[in-house]
């Protein structure tokens, strides 16, 4: 007997979590070991079970998606991981990839291929959704999106701190803050501050307490 794919859930919507669950119960080469609803909980589950394929949420509450998987994937380096996200933003895919994830898809997705898509990350091969293939990025967004700093220095923002402040915090000049400041407006076609900050929490760039 061919020897089963073994899956980790995670997702902090149990309901969300039930429905994979029902979903992959339908392909006799899977078997689902375990479930967990956020970032702590999916590392230790991970380094406990030893599943072949983690199908992770990119927004978890704490440590989100991206997080786990680099400390699964430091952990375990045969494991492979399913991104899955509401987002299809540049910034968001390069990130997953730059953490180590082998696939990433869409939650929204109509025809969610989650079976497919597991058999590829297992098997070693990459597995990206068509609309993330094909999308060429926000109006004005920049090829790759935003860079690491820039996300940093988003967050901060969103938490409603001044340049002065974020200078301290990144020790950084107060004028290199407003040169990423700009520079992140600029990428993402957005001019006023309020926006900003409404178009990061909705994207899902930023952590939200």
């Amino acid at each position: 007997m061919t020897k089963k794919i073994t899956v980790l859930l995670v997702d902090d919507h149990s309901l969300v979590r039930r429905g994979f669950r029902r979903l992959l119960e339908d392909e006799s080469d899977m078997q689902v070991v375990g479930e967990a609803g956020d970032g702590e909980d999916a590392v230790k589950q991970a380094r406990a079970l030893r599943p072949k394929v983690v199908v992770m949420d990119c927004a978890l509450p704490g440590m989100n998606g991206l997080e786990a998987t680099r400390q699964i994937l430091e952990d375990s380096a045969d494991t492979a991981v399913l991104m899955l996200s509401m987002h299809s933003e540049n910034t968001w895919v390069r990130q997953a990839i730059e953490a180590g994830a082998k696939g990433y898809i869409l939650k929204n997705a109509i025809n969610l291929e989650l079976g497919p898509a597991i058999r590829r990350v297992a098997s070693g091969e990459t597995c990206f959704d068509p609309q993330v293939e094909q999308q060429s990025g926000l109006k004005g967004e920049r090829q790759g999106g935003l860079t690491q700093r820039e996300l940093e220095v988003l967050q901060m923002i969103v938490d409603g701190k001044s340049n002065k402040e974020i200078a301290a915090a990144l020790d950084l000049s107060a004028n290199t803050v407003a040169v990423h400041r700009a520079n992140i407006m600029n990428a993402l076609g957005i001019h006023k501050t309020a926006e900003l900050v409404v178009y990061a929490i909705r994207s899902g760039l930023v952590n939200v307490p």
